[in-house]
Order: C-alpha cells, then sequence, then structure tokens
C-alpha cells in the first residue's frame, strides 16, 4: 500500500503509553509505512500540521487533551484524516460517542497489532487515500478465503462462521502462510504483548479453528511437532 504518487502511506500513532506506542510503530514500519508519533493531545495536532499523515492511530484517554477534543479540533479545521481510535476494552460509551464525533474506527485494548494493520489498511481505502496494487483485502489459501474488510471467510463456496479471535487467528495464519509460525509468536499478534504466555489458548483456537476450516476436508492446518503450526493449500 502507497500514495498514489510511490511514496510510503504516513501514519501518525497517539498514545501516552510508551511501550504501546514502541510496539504499534515497528508493527507499522514492518508495512513499509512512515511512521511519526505523538505522546499528547497538542503533540498529536501539531504532527498533523507538521506531517500531514494518510491515518492516524488515536488513544482517547490521554492526560492534556483526549482523544475526542483531537478529533473534535481536527473536523472543525477540516482535516478529515482518517482516525482509528484506540479505546478501553469495555468502554463502548467511548466507542459510540467516538464514532458520533467523526471517527472512522476503533480497537479495543488488548488488542492484536495485525488487527490494527488491518483495520489502518481498510480505513485508507474507502478513503482512497492510498492504492493497493499489490495488496487486496482478499488472502486465499487453495479453495479458503478471507476478507479483511468484511470479515466473511468462505470454503469451497461455504460461509464460515469465525469468531474475532478465530478470525483473527486465520488471518494471521494466512496472511503467513506456508510459514512455520510459533505459539509465541501467534500469542503477541493474535492475542497481545502482555498476555502471560499460556500457550495453551493456542492450542485450543486451533482446534477451533481445525473443526469449522478442515472437517470433512482436505487439511489446510498442519502441526509442525515442536515449532509451531503452518496453513498450506493441498499439494495438487
Amino acid at each position: 500500500m502507497r500514495r498514489p504518487d510511490g511514496s510510503a502511506v504516513r501514519i501518525l500513532v497517539v498514545d501516552d503509553e510508551q511501550m504501546l506506542t514502541d510496539l504499534l510503530s515497528m508493527a507499522l514500519r514492518m508495512e513499509g509505512w512512515d511512521v511519526r508519533t505523538a505522546a499528547s493531545g497538542f503533540e498529536a495536532l501539531q504532527a498533523v500540521r507538521d506531517v500531514e499523515p494518510d491515518a492516524m492511530v488515536l488513544d482517547i484517554m490521554m492526560p492534556d487533551l483526549d482523544g475526542m477534543a483531537v478529533l473534535h479540533r481536527l473536523r472543525q479545521s477540516g482535516n478529515d484524516v482518517p482516525v482509528l481510535f484506540l479505546t478501553a476494552k469495555d468502554a463502548v460509551s467511548d466507542r459510540v460517542a467516538g464514532l458520533t464525533a467523526g471517527g472512522d474506527d476503533y480497537v479495543t485494548k488488548p488488542f492484536s497489532l495485525e488487527e490494527v494493520v488491518a483495520r489502518l489498511r481498510g480505513l485508507m481505502r474507502r478513503a482512497g487515500t492510498a492504492t493497493q496494487s499489490e495488496e487486496e483485502p482478499i488472502l486465499r489459501v487453495g479453495d479458503l478465503s478471507l476478507n479483511e474488510d468484511s470479515h466473511e471467510v468462505q470454503r469451497g463456496g461455504d460461509e464460515i462462521e469465525l469468531t474475532a479471535t478465530e478470525f483473527e487467528l486465520l488471518r494471521y495464519l494466512m496472511r503467513n502462510q506456508r510459514r512455520v509460525v510459533s505459539k509465541a509468536q501467534i500469542l503477541d499478534r493474535v492475542w497481545n504483548y502482555d498476555f502471560g504466555g499460556r500457550s495453551s489458548v493456542v492450542e485450543l483456537y486451533i482446534s477451533y479453528l481445525r473443526k469449522k476450516i478442515d472437517q470433512g476436508k482436505e487439511p489446510l492446518i498442519h502441526t509442525v511437532r515442536g515449532v509451531g503450526y503452518m496453513i498450506k493449500a493441498p499439494a495438487q
């Protein structure tokens, strides 16, 4: 995903938690994006003027000027940069208020880095602020398809209903098809960075996915003993 002029898309990450900002910046730079950061609401407003980002990741709770106030000032000034809010896990009122105020999407803490990347891609596609000549919202492995924008999953033309966590796990596997990913990598990218290393949850959700994806069909999800898991299309 690039800007129309071929340069890297610009993302502004705004959060007063340094560890979280560093993790998000690392994940977004791995996508080849130009990432800038701000640690407060006032810093964010100045950064928007300086950087002119293509999208923002904006925390709601900040010590000086909260995310809602930042968004309000941006929209009042005529700036329509797509905004992905970071909200507390149970703050339903924050999520509703953010979307009502002009926010474009939100993720709840704790979140997976993969989800943030996918949500930002979707925001920029819808806003038309970036091109995706090599990036499509649909991932495919054999006769299995996953639409990152609509969250629809099909195998052999049949719809498959997945929970949010199952979807994130399948997406991570499919984005790394034919590559073995470890339990530790899955925990980091699908759950969150401070999950606590409970690898048994990975085995549990892999079993859930197999029942929905592979049952009665040629298996796509494979266990590599002592290493991790891999998804790949059946040999022709």
